[in-house]
């Protein structure tokens, strides 16, 4: 498990793209878990770590299209 003292959602990514399967924890919002390179939505949780987790997969989902592209 990772462990991120702040919120970066750049360093997130590369994490997720790098290692496709694991767990982060991100201070203010958890334990975040991802497999084959998305992050997984929890079932109960705050608004803010839902809204995190949407804009992870968004960034990943475009640094897919970004690679492809080329």
């Amino acid at each position: 498990m990772r462990r991120f003292p702040v919120y970066a959602p750049k360093l997130i990514v590369k994490h997720a793209r790098i290692f496709l399967t694991g767990v982060i924890w991100v201070k203010d919002l958890g334990c975040l878990e991802f497999k084959k390179g998305r992050f997984l939505m929890p079932k109960k949780s705050l608004p803010k770590v839902k809204q995190a987790v949407s804009e992870l997969n968004e960034l990943l989902a475009a640094q897919h299209n970004e690679a492809n592209a080329i």
